[in-house]
């Protein structure tokens, strides 16, 4: 009688996971909206046809068989974005296939032809399984986006967006699909970075979670799972570190060039914060702590930071200005 028991219970677990694994969105089609450095960056990851390993040889998990369509407001901007692509693609293949440059060329044009591009976001979301925004960093205009796509898009379709500052939930509420929208936050440069943060709201059903979860593993990166909370995983803790790097510069405790040396000597880190700061742009930061402040005027880690507001008033936004904390010729 154990022994029928037991079997019964292993196939009616066998029977539920089979039953919810195929509830689960299979994504084929992706439409990624914003054609800046992001989010060509998705889009070329997305309809890469050929993964890679850590080291140099070519994994043996090929063919996800994404197609893609990159959506920005003009040809002009999606040109550029198609031709970094393209750029971007060509650097992997003459990495990868040193040793056969036929190979990297069909990569590549593999690559690009199952990219497409439109200027009207509307007329592509109806066949898409998902949707990933990496547009500007304001809620209005996310969120008014989202509005629109959400009259278009197919019921089953997913809404995802990059950002690494706005609350999901906040954004996730100008559509009627709370159950089928998450965050999908990926790093810079996309191609490089292996991790993704997938962002699980309250609403988030799960079903669009693990849907995400197989997405991410198909193109190649370790998702990590986090709550709807400011900054996310990263940033959470990146952010007020840099911050209170220059706390303590600002304090007049140890100056900008030691604390980086300390950290890069001290801690292993490839970057000390004030050049990691610049690197990433200081208007950037800026605008992640103002809306961490808006939403926790009372946490200190988020309180105002004098010289940071200053150098962005006077447009010293780091390497990409040629001056930030440090001065680049």
């Amino acid at each position: 009688m154990a022994f029928v028991t037991r079997q019964f219970v292993r196939s009616v677990s066998s029977s539920s996971a089979a039953s919810a694994s195929a509830k689960k969105i299979i994504v084929k089609h992706v439409t990624v909206i914003g054609g800046g450095l992001m989010g060509a960056g998705i889009a070329q990851v997305c309809g890469s046809l050929i993964r890679f390993s850590s080291n140099s040889a070519v994994s043996v998990a090929a063919a996800t068989g994404h197609t893609v369509v990159l959506v920005d407001q003009t040809e002009d901007i999606l040109a550029k974005s198609k031709k970094g692509i393209e750029e971007s693609l060509r650097k992997v293949a003459k990495k990868k296939f040193a040793e056969n440059p036929k190979a990297g060329d069909e990569f590549v044009e593999k690559t690009l032809s199952s990219i497409s591009t439109s200027t009207d976001a509307a007329s592509v979301v109806h066949s898409t399984d998902l949707v990933v925004e990496a547009i500007v960093e304001n809620l209005k205009v996310k969120s008014e986006l989202f509005t629109r796509l959400d009259k278009f898009a197919s019921e089953h379709t997913i809404f995802a967006s990059n950002t690494s500052s706005l609350q999901i939930t906040n954004i996730a509420n100008a559509t009627t699909r709370q159950d089928r929208f998450a965050g999908l936050h990926f790093f810079n440069p996309v191609p490089l970075m292996k991790l993704v943060e997938v962002i699980k709201t309250p609403m988030t059903s799960q079903k669009t979670y693990e849907s995400l979860i197989d997405f991410t593993k198909a193109l190649g990166k370790h998702p990590v799972s986090c709550k709807d909370t400011p900054g996310f995983i990263v940033n959470r803790l990146l952010v007020p570190y840099l911050l209170e790097a220059v706390r303590l510069y600002e304090r007049g405790d140890a100056s900008k060039e030691d604390i980086d040396t300390a950290m890069k000597l001290g801690a292993g880190y490839p970057m000390g914060p004030f050049e990691l700061l610049d690197y990433v742009g200081l208007d950037t930061t800026k605008f992640i702590l103002d809306g961490w402040y808006e939403m926790d005027a009372k946490n200190p880690l988020f309180q105002p930071i004098p010289s940071l507001n200053k150098l962005v008033a006077e447009n010293k936004l780091g390497k990409k200005t040629g001056e930030g904390y440090y001065k680049y010729k």
